[in-house]
């Protein structure tokens, strides 16, 4: 699976957007898959560090236990709404759990009360951004996939 960082260096313009609208908000919306294959969705937040995206989790959260048990996610910016809204980005993938203490502390920060959290690293499998142009008159949305590359579409 390709890493933040692959993708960045596969499609530099539009990873840079990924990661200007993945940082513009602290609360984001993460989509995981319950036991039954339903649908859930869950506010998350993520954090760079070096090349790779991260997402932590309260020990045992049900977020966290549907990555666990099927590692595939989606996650979305945050968003507001018009005129102030400057777009939105999505990233799918894949989860991968990360047991290294040193590392959880430092991008968790404070651990749990009982001394346990999740963190985990996302591989992404497409990545993508909507926007309107500066005229307001055309929406914008370019996905990338590692076997598609960058694919613009347009509509007004």
């Amino acid at each position: 699976m390709p890493s933040f960082s692959a993708f960045e260096a596969a499609a530099p313009e539009l990873a840079a957007r990924v990661r200007e609208q993945l940082g513009a908000a602290t609360h984001l919306t993460l989509a995981t898959l319950r036991r039954d294959g339903a649908p859930r969705i869950s506010g998350t937040e993520c954090r760079f560090h070096g090349d790779d995206l991260f997402l932590g989790s309260m020990w045992q959260a049900l977020k966290a236990r549907d990555l666990l048990r099927d590692p595939r996610f989606a996650l979305h910016s945050g968003s507001v709404d018009p005129p102030a809204w400057q777009g939105d980005a999505k990233v799918a993938g894949v989860a991968e759990d990360i047991e290294d203490p040193n590392l959880l502390q430092e991008l968790n920060g404070e651990a749990a009360p009982d001394g346990r959290s999740h963190l985990f690293r996302l591989d992404v499998t497409e990545a993508s951004t909507v926007r309107v142009d500066e005229a307001a008159k055309l929406l914008i949305v370019e996905v990338w996939t590692p076997e598609g590359g960058v694919r613009r579409i347009e509509r007004t």
